[in-house]
């Protein structure tokens, strides 16, 4: 019912997760990030407990992977879970549970992890990595990029209803945090849409934060 990437920029200053699913508001339950640490995609059957618990582990200095084992290994019902992983150093990783449901994949690169549930091919995760591992520009843009080239491989097996967009930097804050919580038609395209309004504001909202007296106004009435 899921599929995402995980990915971090070349110098790991940036981390982020891109999510499609016919559940509603998924990026609210399966996105995580935390500023200097990783990205986490916690899907399938959701238990969200267990982004936190992976980046904590991250934080610490794990690799993916291990930040993986030691989470699964505090809950009784990693066989339902998948999870995506990606950290400051060393290769992405992924779980994927023995009673994850349907067409099961996943795949990983140099800085960009890809997986899904209920496909409908398997080829959509190595769309999605191709797809991120090709594009440039921003971290944002080759995720949603890489969420594109899923959709467009096959999605899932069902009608995709919502779609999300998270990336986190040096702030404490996600600078990125975009969600379609739900749509008849494209939640991706809605979210492309609103990635296209966002992204030249970016910095600004984050110097907004920083230091309101030099931030550019709003460009609107009353700024």
């Amino acid at each position: 019912m899921t599929f995402s990437i995980v990915a971090r920029s070349a110098g790991a200053e940036l981390f982020g997760v891109a999510i499609a699913s016919s559940s509603p508001a998924v990026a609210a339950r399966c996105a995580h990030g935390r500023a200097g640490v990783g990205a986490v995609a916690t899907q399938n059957i959701t238990d969200p407990r267990l982004g936190p618990r992976v980046l904590d582990a991250l934080g610490r200095g794990s690799i993916a992977r291990l930040a993986l084992d030691e989470a699964l290994f505090e809950t009784p019902f990693g066989a339902y879970r998948q999870l995506l992983a990606v950290g400051a150093a060393g290769p992405p990783a992924v779980h994927s549970g023995a009673r994850a449901l349907g067409l099961v994949n996943a795949v990983s690169g140099a800085d960009a992890a890809a997986a899904g549930n209920l496909l409908a091919t398997t080829a959509v995760p190595p769309a999605m990595l191709a797809a991120f591992e090709q594009a440039e520009g921003h971290l944002g843009e080759r995720l949603l990029r890489a969420l594109r080239a899923g959709l467009d491989a096959g999605g899932e097996a069902g009608p995709v209803h919502s779609a999300g967009l998270l990336v986190v930097r040096d702030v404490s804050w996600p600078i990125v945090d975009l969600r379609v919580d739900w749509s008849d038609e494209d939640p991706v395209l809605v979210l492309e849409s609103l990635w296209r309004r966002y992204a030249p504001q970016i910095d600004d909202y984050v110097q907004r934060a920083l230091d309101p007296a030099g931030a550019p106004s709003f460009g609107v009435p009353g700024t």
